[in-house]
């Protein structure tokens, strides 16, 4: 009796870095593409489609979340030990292109968040570099992990948020609209914003980090099961907030933040233009913190260096390093003048789809190696289910080829 009424409380402590990773999932970029896919395509075929891509997203985490506890080690040593030096070159510097491109959209949506709120650009950009950097001298990774909790806690505003919403575009309408060349591009955005490759190398790190061992995967699951609801919960949300802006925005290939809120403003009223321009502005910073964060566990471990949150400045150098050097050189990208966030946000996310197809790859290989994951290696339907997203990947990034050569 004593255990069973201990388990909740058990399970409690253990979530964090797979609600963590699939709340930073939706970032200042995804925030602005998902609006702005409602309110192109309106809801009826993008927000079923982003609940069952939930589904993906769960099944590649938990892989993730299973590979580091079970065999305590990263993706990334394994993959030196297991496939060589030369992949594991080519996918960590792959990562931190992709997660400084990502960077970039958060830095540029946190200043355009602030700037509507009416800070001038370099106070914007000094505000968001100066929180970014401040997990630094956080005291141990819990108090990090509360940092991040706390930031993500703001996205469920969204849920609420999207109670009141009513879609412009009826369903008939809405599917009707679902067709071209513009959509097909915005689905692939869709899917590869749902498994970025940098939610891999976090949730594998975090749970190292965290202390887990293989008799936590049960609460690890739980832990991730719950961020991928949540995740696309809000993604949901905020597709169908879009449809309520259904023919509200003129330029909508070209519009950013200061059109997203002007048109909320118009249908709901200034408070709504403000939340979304103060979610713009928190939901890059949780997403500069975990992005920044998978790039310096990634190539920490890669040089053999400490790598631990739990550890100062000081202790672990060039992991706080590689973190500041990702932080600043993002920032400084973001003052550069004309940058469009939708734009930048929805190439980032199909690129992100075509990185994920060999980290995919080499993950089910290693989730699967009895001699890595002992008892808790991937059953056949484990296998079955990875082997789907690897071919569920594959079509999309061939199918993006195709766009952007068209």
């Amino acid at each position: 009796m004593r255990g069973k009424k201990r388990r909740p409380f058990f399970l409690f402590l253990f979530l964090g870095p797979g609600l963590l990773a699939a709340m930073a999932d939706n970032d200042a970029g995804g925030l602005i593409s998902y609006t702005v896919t409602g309110t192109k395509f309106g809801w009826a075929v993008f927000v079923p489609l982003t609940l069952c891509l939930a589904a993906v997203t769960y099944t590649v985490q938990e892989m993730a979340m299973r590979l580091g506890v079970a065999s305590g080690r990263g993706y990334t040593r394994l993959l030196r030990e297991r496939y060589g030096m030369g992949w594991m070159v080519f996918q960590v510097a792959a990562l931190f292109l992709e997660n400084q491109l990502t960077l970039l959209t958060e830095f540029v949506g946190m200043s355009a968040g602030l700037e509507l709120l009416g800070f001038p650009v370099w106070a914007a950009v000094a505000v968001s570099v100066g929180l970014a950097l401040s997990i630094a001298v956080l005291s141990g990774y819990k108090a990090k992990e509360r940092f991040g909790l706390l930031i993500g806690s703001f996205h469920l505003l969204f849920l609420f948020f999207a109670l009141f919403a009513r879609p412009a575009a009826g369903v008939q309408e809405s599917v009707r609209l679902c067709s071209g060349p513009s959509f097909r591009w915005y689905a692939a955005a869709l899917a590869g914003n749902a498994i970025a490759p940098w939610m891999i190398f976090y949730q594998n790190g975090a749970y190292a980090d965290k202390g887990m061992k293989a008799r936590h995967i049960r609460a690890g699951r739980a832990d991730t099961l719950a961020g991928c609801v949540c995740q696309g919960l809000v993604a949901a949300a905020l597709i169908f907030i879009g449809s309520s802006l259904y023919g509200m925005v003129p330029d909508l290939e070209n519009a950013g933040a200061p059109q997203i809120v002007a048109a909320l403003d118009a249908r709901f009223g200034p408070a709504a233009g403000v939340l979304f321009a103060l979610g713009l502005f928190d939901s890059g910073l949780l997403a500069a913190v975990t992005v920044s964060l998978s790039s310096s566990w990634s190539i920490a471990e890669s040089f053999g260096w400490s790598k631990s949150l739990n550890d100062s400045v000081r202790e672990a150098p060039g992991f706080y390093g590689i973190y500041a050097f990702s932080v600043l050189l993002a920032a400084g990208m973001a003052l550069a003048p004309g940058l469009r966030l939708n734009g930048i946000s929805v190439f980032v996310q199909v690129a992100g789809g075509a990185l994920m197809t060999p980290i995919l790859f080499f993950l089910t290989l290693l989730t699967s190696n009895r001699d890595v994951m002992g008892e808790h290696a991937n059953s056949l339907r484990q296998k079955v289910r990875a082997w789907v997203c690897v071919g569920i990947l594959m079509a999309v990034s061939a199918f993006a080829a195709a766009l952007a050569i068209v």
